[in-house]
């Protein structure tokens, strides 16, 4: 498998329809530019659906890739190494934010188990069915997977990405259940973006203290060094530093781009990926939203790199996609408004202009009696 053969398949949002969205915006009876950002989402949500006037969103999902990472064993996440399989649970139980806020918008959420560290018997079969292998390596002295697995994750990715597309997923809300995901997530960011380890080393959704930050960066600044000799090939990248969940979730944005579905990007672990798929496909990132900042330098290091600004700073840091989640409204208020309010009449058009043009004419008499007299 080479990532790279995905900028072959993947098109940009239809301009076209862009365009005929921007004109019909600049016919509504609402001035241009009163709405601020939610005329540009309502634009570019017609030309991923490739529709003049915008569709409504319809059917949103929440996708949430979970995994353990063997760098959490080092210390360096506010969570237990191993118990990522925990925070899958309190979704399923309706006990997490993101399940909480699911509910209340009636968004059916999906769990997809990529890489956890537990017996499949703690959880549904739905959830554990598609593991690539029970947890991911310590990254920064060995491998997170092997590249036959590294390209089993990506593959379950664009699978899960095919099956939401062909039963009528219309948006998704991405997020992710690790832990210990935003140590290799920043590792990749940073490699993709030239920085040092420090400069992408945030303190997880759980939170840490100093020590913990400084061991973190260290193990960042130690997978870095066996991350740049593969800078080249994608695939090889996320076998080394990676991990099967950020593997996954990478198919999931490529091929969810090559299907014309638009994605919210959630957190530092989801922007991390997005990063490799830019790498793999520059179009790409055309059929993403950055749905908030959460306050992890290496999120914004990457959202920056991809040109992509957060529709929310509410300061959430807890992950899930619940942050991500919170923006989809934003979303849907955009395309609600761009189809349902009105054009202006012509009638209303024509009165303006003869009253514009009535006025000219009086001026230019009163100019030309002036000059007479």
């Amino acid at each position: 498998m080479n990532l790279d053969d995905f900028s072959d398949l993947i098109e940009r949002p239809d301009s076209g329809t862009r365009r005929d969205a921007e004109a019909r915006r600049e016919r509504l009876v609402v001035p241009p530019g009163a709405l601020g950002r939610l005329d540009e989402l309502g634009e570019w949500l017609s030309a991923a659906q490739g529709s003049v006037p915008v569709k409504a969103v319809r059917q949103p999902r929440v996708v949430l890739f979970a995994g353990d990472h063997g760098v959490a064993g080092l210390g360096v996440s506010g969570r237990s190494a191993g118990g990522a399989y925990r925070l899958v649970r309190d979704v399923l139980e309706g006990a997490s934010p993101v399940a909480v806020l699911a509910r209340r918008a009636e968004v059916p959420v999906r769990i997809v188990d990529a890489g956890l560290d537990c017996d499949p018997e703690l959880l549904p079969e739905e959830v554990v069915r598609h593991r690539v292998r029970r947890g991911s390596g310590r990254i920064d002295i060995e491998d997170a997977l092997t590249i036959e697995e590294a390209e089993r994750a990506v593959r379950l990715g664009m699978a899960i990405a095919d099956e939401e597309a062909d039963s009528g997923t219309d948006l998704i809300v991405l997020g992710d259940l690790s832990v210990g995901g935003t140590t290799p997530a920043s590792t990749l960011i940073a490699a993709l973006c030239g920085t040092d380890a420090s400069v992408v080393t945030g303190r997880g959704g759980a939170g840490i203290d100093d020590l913990a930050w400084m061991r973190k960066c260290a193990a960042i600044r130690d997978a870095l060094r066996r991350a740049r000799p593969v800078l080249g090939d994608q695939l090889e990248l996320l076998a080394r530093v990676g991990g099967a969940d950020l593997a996954a979730m990478t198919g999931f944005l490529l091929q969810s781009a090559v299907r014309r579905m638009p994605v919210i990007l959630d957190g530092v672990v989801s922007a991390a990926c997005a990063l490799v798929g830019q790498r793999a496909a520059f179009r790409a990132p055309d059929w993403w939203l950055a749905g908030q900042m959460s306050g992890e330098p290496g999120q914004a290091k990457a959202l920056d790199r991809m040109a992509l600004t957060p529709l929310l700073d509410q300061g959430i840091t807890v992950g899930e996609g619940a942050g991500a989640l919170l923006a989809l409204p934003l979303v849907q208020a955009a395309a609600a408004l761009a189809a349902e309010l009105p054009e202006r009449e012509p009638a209303e058009e024509s009165v303006e202009g003869t009253a514009e043009e009535t006025a000219k004419t009086e001026e230019s008499v009163k100019a030309e009696e002036g000059t007479a007299g």
